[in-house]
């Protein structure tokens, strides 16, 4: 089957240079054709969405946006609406994963953009989200008015289907003409959401666009990054450089880079009524999207103590990972993702002629864990469902095992005492953790989080301040004077 990709407003498909990409094996293969954009027509393209945003999506009132947006996500729902059919039909394909894991996984995450929780995000950012819409009342005397950019690059990466909607919903919410650059791995989602939006709204559609281009190409990326107001950036920190070296000095930056996701089990935790359901909490995050996304866990502390030993705890998720490995079994990994795994499951079992380790799991299953005796600090796994279990005797002991890797730190699963649960987290947002979850959460953060501990929407508005002064100012000139 084929389908083209993105969303190019005021550009037909006998305009377009195609490139196909090729997914799936024989008898359930697609051919996906993304955009290939002349210099010329990605200048007129942004140029087109900033002057369609500055003429109609600025505006609208952020009460009209979060509806328009309601909608669009309320058919993505709908499993009898022919675009939510197209996303069960394809994804599967392209990204490879278990077709049970997608619906139920992208159903969850969907929720996340109703139009109550769209008010979460605003409430999080913005004391009073009308700041958006009009001049308010500031505390300290004064008006404001917050204004997003009149053109938003977003530049996406992986293949976690949906995860490219939250910054394009954020930019959507801010009022910003959105380009958006999907990922070579998953380019359908994002482009598909783009045309229902103009759907719902014809002259929204016309405000944001989804475009590709191939990895590495910096000719065809300076184009586009020279006509960004801001750009928002997913990737390696190799990428991430890349991007903030060839941006202007003028666009503002916020780049989003690899992180490790890591988890701790309190003693209190480890007793036989509540460690097999917390097992298979943890190994649901391991499995969900095979570690892809950067909050996944690939390390668990474990503390001792409990009436569940850290080795016998190991073995209850790796029960329930072969478990999962039944019911939603791991995607066909490519070259170097199998090679990643060997390699680094052939390093643990080096390892594990020191005696103080165990590997759960052989090469023939989908999964491998090994349990570790000695205290370690962090360090990723292989991804695609390896994960290391580590035994400390104090959980206050895991700080400084992950504290040298702040820049690598952002969600830690726990599972503690509610007491336990407010010192820890005090600790591990000392070293750089910003996001404190339950365990089998993980992959799922709330509406209104804070990716990297920064403001999904605060970060990409300016405030226009009228001072006190001024306003008093006016006063002397008003009609009304005389």
């Amino acid at each position: 089957m084929t389908e083209f990709a993105g969303h190019l407003p005021g550009l037909s498909a006998g305009e377009v240079e195609w490139k196909t990409l090729h997914f799936g094996a024989w008898g359930e293969a697609a051919e996906i054709r993304v955009p290939v954009l002349s210099e010329a027509q990605a200048a007129a393209l942004a140029g087109r969405v900033r002057d369609n945003a500055r003429t109609y999506l600025k505006t609208l009132r952020v009460a009209e946006i979060t509806a328009i947006i309601d909608q669009a996500i309320a058919r993505l729902l709908d499993r009898n609406d022919p675009w939510r059919q197209k996303v069960e039909r394809l994804l599967p394909i392209v990204t490879g994963y278990d077709a049970e894991m997608i619906r139920l996984g992208l159903t969850g995450y969907l929720k996340t953009f109703r139009q109550p929780q769209l008010k979460r995000f605003l409430a999080e950012d913005f004391a009073d989200p009308q700041i958006l819409d009009d001049f308010q009342p500031r505390p300290k005397g004064g008006f404001a008015k917050a204004f997003g950019p009149d053109l938003l690059l977003h530049v996406w990466a992986g293949n976690v289907p949906g995860l490219p909607l939250w910054s394009l919903i954020s930019g959507l919410l801010v009022k910003a003409g959105s380009i958006g650059k999907v990922a070579t791995a998953e380019p359908l989602l994002a482009g598909w959401f783009a045309r229902i939006l103009a759907e719902i709204d014809p002259r929204l559609g016309e405000c944001l666009a989804v475009v590709w281009w191939k990895g590495g190409d910096e000719a065809g990326e300076r184009v586009w990054l020279a006509q960004a107001d801001a750009i928002v950036a997913y990737g390696g920190n190799d990428a991430l450089k890349a991007i903030r070296d060839r941006a202007p000095v003028t666009a503002r930056y916020l780049p989003h880079g690899h992180k490790i996701g890591f988890g701790m089990v309190a003693r209190a935790a480890l007793d036989t009524r509540k460690a097999g359901a917390l097992a298979r909490r943890a190994a649901y995050d391991v499995m969900r999207y095979d570690q892809q996304g950067c909050y996944s866990p690939q390390m668990l502390f474990v503390e001792r103590g409990g009436r569940v030993s850290p080795r016998e705890f190991s073995a209850y998720v790796g029960h329930e990972l072969a478990s999962f490995a039944r019911k939603h079994p791991r995607r066909a990994l490519a070259i170097e993702e199998a090679a990643g795994v060997a390699s680094w499951r052939g390093a643990q079992e080096l390892r594990a002629f020191s005696g103080d380790r165990d590997l759960l799991g052989d090469s023939a299953d989908s999964w491998s864990i090994v349990h570790v005796e000695d205290a370690q600090a962090l360090a990723p796994s292989g991804l695609n469902r390896t994960l290391s279990i580590v035994a400390v005797d104090r959980l206050d002991d895991v700080v400084g095992l992950v504290a040298p890797f702040r820049s690598f730190l952002q969600s830690a699963g726990i599972a503690a005492e509610p007491e336990e649960l407010f010192r820890l987290a005090g600790l591990l947002g000392q070293v750089g953790v910003t996001r404190i979850c339950a365990l089998g959460s993980m992959t799922a953060p709330e509406a209104g989080w804070h990716n990297d501990g920064r403001f999904n929407l605060l970060d990409l508005v300016t405030m226009t301040e009228i001072e006190h002064a001024a306003e008093a100012a006016a006063d002397g000139f008003a009609p009304y004077v005389d």
